[in-house]
């Protein structure tokens, strides 16, 4: 089977053997994979910053038939979140995108609506307004797209942001004063759900609950 190429989200990586890594990264058309890159650990390699959390690259990989982790040939950065990792908050949410995907997206599965939103959030925290808005809608879009959105009991400005949400891309949420407080009911019922579902707690959750 030929070498393909996607384009993809690196989601988290696992240190494997003395030199390489694993690799879970969510692509546009295949869904969420892991792979194995060689030798990506040592100063030399062919994988570079493309690596680091949530970056977007093409992700050149070769996928055996019946083997559940592929084979990681190189990749090429598009767009670095460097600039987001070197703020705390924003570092934080990144961390917490990362584990919520890698948590609740199944392997192989292909999800469009996810892999945007993942683009269209980040672009969000990109603008500098802070992390509370993307956040919520994010947690917000996660739990849907994966199918176990339930009647949540929250404050009515908390389910009018909501159904808000549900209806207007982030860019296009009302810009108002985003604080921790704003919509916090809504933010913990949606991580408490994903809690359940998992069936573990998500750690990041807890550090965002110190910013």
């Amino acid at each position: 089977m030929p070498s393909k190429v996607s384009e993809a989200f690196t989601l988290r990586t696992y240190p494997y053997r003395e030199a390489d890594l694993v690799v879970s990264f969510l692509t546009r058309d295949q869904g969420r994979l892991r792979g194995i890159a060689r030798s990506a650990r040592r100063q030399k390699n062919s994988f570079g910053s493309g690596l680091e959390r949530l970056s977007l690259v093409q992700m050149n990989y070769y996928q055996k038939e019946n083997v559940e982790l592929v084979r990681l040939n190189s990749c090429d950065l598009v767009q670095s979140q460097f600039s987001l990792a070197s703020d705390y908050p924003s570092g934080v949410a990144l961390d917490y995108i990362a584990e919520l995907s890698e948590q609740l997206l199944p392997s192989h599965e292909p999800n469009e609506k996810y892999f945007r939103l993942l683009g269209s959030v980040l672009d969000q925290l990109r603008g500098k307004q802070g992390v509370w808005l993307p956040i919520t809608y994010f947690s917000l879009w996660a739990v849907r797209l994966s199918g176990f959105l339930e009647e949540m009991r929250i404050e009515d400005e908390s389910l009018a942001i909501a159904k808000d949400m549900l209806t207007k891309p982030v860019s296009q949420m009302d810009a108002r004063a985003w604080t921790k407080e704003t919509a916090q009911d809504l933010r913990r019922a949606l991580i408490h759900s994903v809690e359940m579902h998992i069936e573990r707690r998500l750690m990041t959750a807890r550090v965002l609950e110190t910013l």
